[in-house]
C-alpha cells in the first residue's frame, strides 16, 4: 500500500462508514477505478480504529454524560440491549455472509433496495421534538430494540449500517436527527469489537514490511474523515431530509451494476 492509497482509502472508509450510501459499495469501486488490489487485514484493522476513534471522539459528551450520571443510565442499558441483536448476528453470520453474499451485484442490490425504504422511512419521519431535554432521553425501548434488530442487517454488503439503523429509528417515530445519534451511539460497541479482533489478528500476523507509513496516514485519514462525517450528517438532519441520499445510493448502485457488467 502507498501513501497516496492509504489516505484515498482512509477518506473513502471514514466518510462512507458513516454517511448512510454504503461503505462497502465505494471500497469495491475505488480499488476497481485505480486498478489497485484488495486492502487486506491490516487495512480493515486500521479502518474500524481510526472510525471508532471518530464515535468516541464525537460522542465524548454523551458518554460522560451517562457514566456520570448527567443523561440517565437508562440510556446506557438501552444502547447495550440493543447491541445485542448485532453482536450475535456478527458472531454466528459474518463468516457466511463474507463468503456468500460480497459479490458486487449483490451490492448493488441491497444499495438499491435499501433506498427506496429509506426514502419510505424519510417520508414518515416524526418532526423533531420541542419540548427541553435531551432528545435520546425519549427513546422508548422497543425503538431502541428495532434499530439493535436493524442494525444486524448491516452484515450484509451494501446495506450501510449508519443508513439501516437511521432508517429504522424514523419507521419507529423517531426524528431524523435523534434517531441519526442513536445510530451512531449504537455503533460504537460493534465498532469497538470488530476493531479489536481485527487489531488482534494483525498483531499476530504482523504488519506487513514497508506499510506501517501508510497505515498511519490511512488510520488518522479515516478519524478526521469519520469525525466529520458524523458532525456533517447530525446537523444536516436537524432541518433537512435523506432524500440526497437516497437518490445517491440509486446512483451508486447504477454505477456498480454498468462496473460489474463491463466487466
Amino acid at each position: 500500500m502507498t501513501y497516496t492509497q492509504g489516505v484515498v482509502l482512509g477518506l473513502v472508509q471514514g466518510l462512507t462508514e458513516f454517511l448512510p450510501v454504503s461503505s462497502s459499495g465505494h471500497l469495491i469501486l475505488v480499488p476497481h477505478v485505480f486498478g489497485w488490489p484488495d486492502q487486506g487485514l491490516a487495512f480493515d484493522a486500521v479502518m474500524h480504529l481510526g472510525t471508532l476513534a471518530a464515535l468516541l471522539a464525537y460522542f465524548r459528551r454523551e458518554l460522560l454524560g451517562m457514566a456520570s450520571g448527567a443523561l440517565s443510565r437508562r440510556l446506557a442499558v438501552l444502547l447495550v440491549a440493543a447491541t445485542i441483536p448485532g453482536a450475535l448476528a456478527g458472531a454466528f453470520l459474518e463468516k457466511l455472509i463474507e463468503s456468500r453474499l460480497r459479490s458486487p451485484m449483490i451490492i448493488a442490490v441491497a444499495t438499491a433496495g435499501w433506498a427506496i425504504v429509506m426514502w419510505i422511512a424519510d417520508r414518515r419521519a416524526a418532526a423533531a421534538p420541542s419540548v427541553p431535554g435531551d432528545p435520546l432521553e425519549r427513546v422508548s425501548a422497543g425503538q431502541a430494540l428495532s434499530v439493535g434488530c436493524a442494525q444486524a442487517l448491516a452484515l450484509i454488503p451494501g446495506t450501510s449500517r449508519s443508513g439501516i439503523t437511521i432508517t429504522a429509528g424514523l419507521l419507529g417515530g423517531i426524528d431524523r436527527a435523534t434517531a441519526a445519534r442513536f445510530a451512531f451511539l449504537l455503533g460504537i460497541p460493534i465498532t469497538a469489537g470488530a476493531g479489536c479482533l481485527k487489531a488482534l489478528h494483525l498483531l499476530r500476523e504482523g504488519v506487513p514490511p514497508g506499510e506501517a507509513g501508510p497505515l498511519a496516514a490511512a488510520l488518522v485519514t479515516a478519524f478526521v474523515s469519520g469525525w466529520l462525517a458524523v458532525w456533517f450528517l447530525v446537523s444536516y438532519l436537524k432541518r433537512r431530509s435523506l432524500r440526497p441520499f437516497v437518490v445517491y445510493r440509486l446512483l451508486l448502485a447504477l454505477v456498480i451494476f454498468v462496473v460489474v457488467l463491463r466487466g
